[in-house]
C-alpha cells in the first residue's frame, strides 16, 4: 500500500506557540507540538482538532536517544503507515526555524 505524499504546512500557529506545523495522509490532518520552545526534549503528534487523541511521542531529542512511542490505537496500524507518519512528522518538526544552533536541528532517526 502506497501512503500519499504529506501535505505539510510547516509554520508555528499564532494561537500555539509549541506548534511545529501539520501534515495529512489525506483522511486526517496531524498537528506536531514540540515539548517547549527553546530546546524541546520531545515532540508530539495528536490528530487536528483533538488533542487528547495524542498517535506518537517521538523523546531524547536534545540527548539524540530517540524513542517513538505510540499510543495503543495507532501502535496497531501497519509498520508501513507508522514510519510514513514517523517520518512526517520530523520533516515537519525540523522545518520551522528556531532558536536551536544548526548543529541540534539536524535529520534525526528513530529506532522505536
Amino acid at each position: 500500500m502506497s501512503y500519499p505524499s504529506a501535505q505539510s504546512k510547516p509554520s508555528p500557529s499564532p494561537v500555539d506557540p509549541l506548534e511545529r506545523g501539520r501534515f495529512s495522509d489525506g483522511r486526517r490532518t496531524f498537528v506536531v507540538c514540540a515539548s517547549s520552545i527553546t530546546a524541546p526534549d520531545s515532540f508530539q503528534v495528536y490528530t487536528k482538532g483533538n488533542r487528547a487523541d495524542l498517535i506518537l511521542i517521538v523523546s531524547g531529542l536534545t540527548t539524540h536517544d530517540l524513542h517513538a512511542t505510540w499510543s495503543a490505537e495507532w501502535r496497531a496500524l501497519p509498520e508501513e503507515w507508522r514510519e510514513w507518519a514517523r517520518v512526517n512528522a520530523f520533516r515537519v518538526f525540523h522545518s520551522v526555524r528556531t532558536t536551536e544552533p544548526a548543529r541540534s536541528r539536524g535529520v534525526r532517526f528513530c529506532d522505536g
